[in-house]
């Protein structure tokens, strides 16, 4: 996926583009983990859709549930979709930043390479 240490660097303009398909991956999770919590308030909690996108959202973003949820089932699923929230936010930070850091780090090792010759 991405260049050996003894490969040169990646090219600018297919740096840019494997940025924009590590940041199309991350709006794909995005919308998948908002998904995911929109039906489940919407099935479980019984709250109209408008309700269930916000408390989603709040929840995925860090900010925490809006309505008040009334059945056991309902807080249940709102306390693991919390903790599935911060696995996910890990998860896409790591999908856009990685290769960023791949580029500064094989960038260094160049760096280096050239040093001791």
């Amino acid at each position: 996926m991405y260049e050996h240490r003894s490969e040169p660097l990646l090219p600018r303009k297919l740096f840019y583009f494997r940025l924009l398909k590590h940041t199309a991956w991350a709006l794909l999770i995005i919308i998948g983990s908002l998904g995911i919590g929109v039906i489940g308030y919407h099935v479980i909690e019984k709250m109209s859709w408008v309700d269930a996108i916000m408390n989603a959202s709040m929840i995925l973003g860090g900010m925490g549930p809006v309505n008040e949820l009334h059945t056991t089932t309902g807080k249940l699923f709102a306390s693991f979709y919390a903790l599935f929230s911060g696995i996910a936010f890990l998860v896409i930070t790591g999908t856009i930043v990685a290769p960023i850091a791949h580029r500064f780090l094989h960038h260094l090792h160049i760096d280096e390479e050239s040093n001791d010759h």
